[in-house]
């Protein structure tokens, strides 16, 4: 894989885990209902989705969707450490040792 395909894949791993992250944030400043689509955090998001989706297709005309769909996973390491800096969340061991195991297999699907 080349540095640029790589570097299309994380792109859109990143635009999608800070959508995620917005949403969370949206919906811990202000209770569901009709308000909701007024907090400020929530418009941003279809932006950055559809970001996202530029980003995917584009990084998927170069990389194999075998390799690129696993680096998915990603995403669920940024939202993880993002949500523990950011809101305060936790991070037990048992989710680092899962953070680990994600992380070693996406090295390893990268490498392939």
């Amino acid at each position: 894989m080349t540095l640029s395909s790589f570097s299309l894949l994380i792109t859109g791993v990143l635009l999608n885990a800070v959508a995620q992250l917005l949403l969370k944030a949206g919906t811990n400043a202000m209770p569901l209902g009709l308000r909701l689509a007024l907090e400020p955090h929530i418009p941003r998001r279809p932006r950055l989705l559809r970001g996202e989706r530029v980003v995917w297709v584009i990084a998927l005309s170069r990389v194999p969707v075998s390799v690129a769909y696993p680096m998915l996973s990603i995403g669920y390491v940024v939202n993880a450490i993002a949500a523990w800096q950011l809101l305060g969340e936790s991070l037990s061991a048992l989710r680092l040792t899962g953070i680990g195991v994600i992380i070693a297999a996406s090295f390893i699907v990268a490498r392939s």
